[in-house]
């Protein structure tokens, strides 16, 4: 089987939306990256860092995924990374109450020697010397490199960004950031800069509204799912990145058709991750409702026109 590599943050979230909130509950990019991808036949691994507070429940969650959590470094007398947002009305806009880096502000991540060929490396939002270092550790050169950041990273540390971009082939970024790392308005615009940066390719994700993939001139756009109920957005993105990932990772096939595929597969997971708080969804999702609900995605996205 195919080894997909993840990389990013294994942590506490608390959420309020409009329709209700939580305490603290398992979150974290590397978290939702490697649920998503648990619907793939390829093996994964996390590398992350939790304090001696994270539960043994939790750990024992990824491994009945088949998720190795070897490359998870527990730090006695460390407390885990914590993050608290508010959501507004709308659930595109949040308010971060809390942030608490905790044992990640001096985390050196160690990639599991079993995993230093990975096919696939997924870097999850975290410091981009972070995403450096897993890169520097690994013994051959990935089929494929996707990487995901933030705003946050663009306004303290773009130099360092800038320098993992180079080494990446696929960027995940939402539209508000994609501008901003390009200077570009125009999403068209923002790509082809955006791929002069090194990425081949570009994933602009719009929530509710889709995403965007662009490799050189062409362009691909996958719908999101309209759902009758969204209670929590928290992880969606991450959810979407370990879909499309775990994907390409099975599949083998690195080509802009092929990617395609992995848009919908991404958005086709997130699409389930929204339905509950945190990771709730996730942790019970049954392949036959992915099955299922795959095929609403194609019976909304194929159509015949005469012209």
């Amino acid at each position: 089987m195919n080894k997909l590599l993840i990389v990013g943050t294994v942590a506490f979230d608390a959420i309020e939306t409009p329709f209700g909130k939580t305490d603290k509950i398992l979150g974290g990019a590397a978290t939702y990256i490697g649920l998503s991808a648990s619907f793939f036949n390829l093996q994964s691994a996390i590398v992350s860092v939790v304090g001696d507070d994270f539960p043994q429940e939790h750990l024992d969650l990824l491994t009945s995924k088949n998720i190795d959590i070897s490359g998870i470094e527990i730090v006695k007398g460390g407390k885990t990374f914590f993050w608290s947002g508010l959501y507004h009305n709308d659930l595109n806009s949040r308010d971060t109450l809390v942030t608490e880096l905790n044992v990640l502000a001096d985390f050196q991540p160690k990639v599991p020697q079993n995993f230093k060929d990975a096919d696939v490396v997924m870097l999850g939002n975290l410091h981009p010397l972070v995403q450096s270092s897993v890169l520097d550790q690994l013994e051959k050169k990935p089929k494929l490199v996707v990487l995901d950041t933030m705003n946050f990273w663009m306004d303290c540390a773009l130099p360092e960004l800038l320098d993992v971009i180079k080494r990446v082939d696929v960027i995940t970024i939402n539209d508000e950031e994609a501008r901003q790392l390009s200077g570009e308005y125009s999403l068209v615009k923002a790509a082809a800069k955006i791929q002069e940066m090194g990425p081949k390719y570009v994933v602009i994700k719009k929530g509710e509204h889709g995403a965007l993939l662009f490799h050189n001139r062409e362009v691909f756009f996958a719908p999101a799912l309209p759902l009758e109920e969204v209670f929590d957005p928290t992880g969606a993105g991450d959810t979407f990145a370990g879909g499309f990932s775990g994907f390409i990772a099975q599949s083998e096939n690195i080509s802009f058709g092929n990617m395609k595929n992995a848009i919908i597969y991404g958005s086709n997971l997130a699409s389930f991750c929204v339905e509950k708080f945190g990771t709730e969804r996730m942790e019970t999702l049954s392949k036959a409702e992915v099955a299922i609900r795959l095929q609403q995605f194609k019976s909304l996205t194929q159509f015949d026109i005469e012209i």
